[in-house]
């Protein structure tokens, strides 16, 4: 009969080393758990005013904030701090084309495609803002959904941090033609288009 002894003591070894190889692997990963850094407002001897936290470097610009010149109405959509009735750049075809891509995307899950205010979203039962062909809203100047989009209202988020200026005016600008085309009458077309929808007629 074998003595068990030497095979107990290997045992033994064994889990010893395992133990071992635990704890190296755990002193390896400090740098992962307990991570040479400051926390919000911990004090620190470093700096001569003993805060850990730094201002930026003078004449830093947050990313997408670069603003071209003091142009109050671009930035803002208001002039001597009221909201504008004018807009900063003159409409193209090109503008339009970019607000419906940009309203279709950010505004119409709330929306809708048409600005009625029955987007998907609220299909689902998120809480429905206002249509935007209601008088008030299109008696609305300009500024003021320039302003809305930039800074939110009511249950709507701001989005001034996600679309810059020029797409703000471009979805600005769509909203209008939305307004626009459902007080538009056949008058209000050119000529070659009033020919075709009255078939020749006129």
């Amino acid at each position: 009969m074998s003595n068990p002894q030497p095979r107990m003591a290997f045992r033994g070894a064994r889990v010893l080393a395992g133990l071992a190889l635990l704890l190296a692997c755990a002193g390896c990963r400090q740098d992962m758990h307990v991570q040479p850094r400051y926390n919000p407002y911990d004090p620190t001897d470093f700096f001569e005013d003993g805060q850990s936290a730094r201002l930026p470097v003078e004449g830093t610009v947050p990313r997408g904030d670069l603003k071209l010149g003091p142009n109050e109405l671009f930035y803002t959509g208001k002039v001597d701090g009221q909201a504008s009735e004018s807009f900063p750049f003159p409409v193209t075809r090109e503008i339009l084309d970019r607000g419906r891509e940009r309203f279709n995307i950010y505004c119409s899950p709330c929306h809708g495609f048409s600005g009625d205010g029955d987007g998907m979203i609220v299909q689902r039962g998120f809480r429905r803002p206002p249509s935007l062909h209601e008088d008030r809203l299109r008696n609305a100047p300009a500024g003021h959904f320039f302003d809305v989009i930039t800074n939110g209202m009511g249950v709507m988020y701001p989005y001034g941090y996600r679309v810059a200026p020029p797409d703000r005016w471009a979805i600005v600008y769509y909203i209008r033609a939305l307004q626009l085309s459902r007080q538009a009458s056949i008058n209000d077309l050119p000529d070659a288009e009033q020919k075709k929808l009255l078939g020749g007629t006129r």
